[in-house]
């Protein structure tokens, strides 16, 4: 049977196997699971909140944020939002969303309380009842509106289980609507591109207001009947003691979270020996191949980098397991959905040549919300243009050369900030590096570049210039190098290219 809603995914698990855990916490039971699915969809529906009714969510990561997702979005739409937002920032959420009730954790302050007061959306607290199991809680509805006697509409495979926005980078940002179907196909997709089981533990360290988070940390796990253990979001310090106390099979990330283990790597060795990964997962952004061979090479298990985006539900591409075939540097080739590259008319390009990606499946969403012009901008016929330029190879790996806003147009010259990077990485010293554009006067624009050493490693900005230009045409060449401390991410821990020329002051 294909799985099409959040509640039919819940069923995998064995009754008494654990679904969520947490650090020094009570394991929760698919049952209890279950149950506080029931529990939470009456609750709702008490309040006359049932299917296609948005319901904000403002909480911490951990296992009432992950319970809070997964009993809403059975119930109703889940909509996660970032705890760290500010005031004008949830008031343009909530309202954009049309939110009908916003749940916070209770004795949390949060400006989201006074934003939707001040809209009229009834705010509801989450009581955690951890002793009861990870992740289990009940609703106080004081305050939050008169109780209704409606009977509550039941899901479908068609109603919207999930809203997020994108984010924004270059315009307003839009609502990406997504459907059960469509969270259930990804969580499929993942789920059999990684071969999970019963038997995994996955650790959550990623956001769970992200698509990432949300899918490949959570619902794919759940869909295996695995157990998800779910910290309070990732902290490279406690990194160590978490792989050590959970002995996780695995974990998925972002590249600056693998970058801040491996600079801890070398003080935890002990941890390292009795780890029990059997795999490293990464996406959401480029993962550099020489972190890649480091992670491998520290902790002696595959890195499987893959590639999604909120529209997609997650997942679009990925590499596999051993022994299928891996091509450090590449996305892999599809990981569920249909990929194909192609022109600015939507035709495919021959293999090897470079193109837009494309994609259609299951996991897709069917169009942005209330946004007639990003649609038509979006799509060639049913094929979801994802905006990044990229190669397949005769083997259908795809290796991505660009985002294709955040290509740098140097007085008509295209440069891939993403093939900069690489240069520069090969550099001893360099721990991380961002290729931007920055503003020029008669060029348009030009390259910089934003660079961390590693810990105890010294380099000025003319030698890596030098560096680069014995390995790079001289236009692509960084005119500017900056050396920092750290380099500014965005909410989900993401390296964010374009703003950062004016985050930086090159403005």
């Amino acid at each position: 049977m294909t799985v099409s809603t959040i509640s039919e995914l819940l069923e995998a698990g064995a009754d008494d196997a654990t679904a969520l855990n947490s650090p020094g916490g009570v394991v929760l039971t698919y049952r209890a699971l279950r149950a506080l699915v029931a529990e939470t969809t009456r609750a709702l529906a008490s309040r006359g909140i049932s299917a296609g009714d948005r319901v904000g969510i403002v909480l911490d990561n951990g296992p009432e944020m992950a319970a809070a997702f997964l009993t809403i979005g059975s119930a109703a739409t889940a909509a996660p939002l970032n705890p760290s937002y500010r005031a004008d920032e949830f008031e343009f959420y909530l309202t954009d969303l049309n939110a009908k009730l916003l749940v916070v954790g209770k004795g949390k302050d949060s400006p989201s309380i006074a934003v939707a007061e001040r809209l009229g959306i009834p705010v509801a607290r989450l009581v955690a009842h951890a002793e009861r199991g990870a992740g289990t809680f009940t609703i106080e509805f004081a305050g939050a509106g008169a109780a209704s006697s409606a009977a509550p509409r039941a899901v479908t495979p068609d109603d919207i289980a999930l809203v997020l926005h994108t984010s924004g980078t270059t315009s307003r940002p839009k609502i990406v609507p997504l459907a059960q179907k469509n969270v259930c196909a990804s969580a499929r997709n993942v789920r059999e591109t990684l071969h999970l089981t019963p038997a995994d533990r996955g650790l959550v360290i990623m956001p769970l207001f992200h698509i990432h988070g949300l899918i490949a940390a959570l619902l794919a796990p759940l869909s295996a009947g695995g157990e998800v253990y779910c910290s309070p979001g990732f902290n490279a310090l406690k990194f160590f003691a978490w792989l050590d106390d959970v002995k996780p099979t695995w974990y998925s990330g972002v590249p600056t979270m693998h970058q801040a283990i491996l600079l801890r790597a070398p003080g935890n060795a002990e941890a390292i020996q009795r780890h029990r990964l059997r795999f490293i997962r990464s996406s959401s952004s480029a993962l550099p191949t020489r972190v890649i061979a480091d992670l491998e090479s520290t902790f002696g298990v595959p890195v499987i980098e893959a590639y999604g985006m909120t529209e997609a539900a997650h997942q679009m591409a990925s590499n596999g397991l051993p022994p299928r075939q891996r091509k450090p540097g590449t996305v892999g080739p599809s990981g569920g959905p249909e990929i194909r590259i192609a022109d600015t008319e939507g035709n495919t390009v021959p293999v090897g040549a470079t193109g837009e990606i494309v994609i259609r499946g299951p996991n897709v969403m069917d169009e942005y919300e209330n946004n007639p012009k990003a649609n038509a901008d979006a799509f060639y016929g049913d094929w979801f243009r994802t905006g990044d330029q990229g190669v397949m190879d005769e083997d259908g790996f795809v290796t991505i050369t660009g985002r294709l806003k955040e290509i740098i147009n140097r007085g008509g010259e295209k440069i891939s900030p993403r093939e900069v990077d690489e240069i520069i990485m090969e550099h001893p010293a360099v721990h991380q590096c961002v290729t931007f554009a920055m503003p020029h006067e008669m060029l348009g624009e030009d390259v910089a570049a934003a660079i961390v050493l590693k810990q105890g490693a010294e380099a000025t900005d003319k030698e890596l210039r030098q560096f680069a230009a014995v390995r790079l045409a001289d236009f692509k060449v960084p005119k500017k190098i900056l050396i920092l401390k750290e380099i500014p991410v965005g909410a989900t821990g993401k390296l964010q290219r374009i703003g950062l020329a004016q985050k930086l002051g090159l403005t």
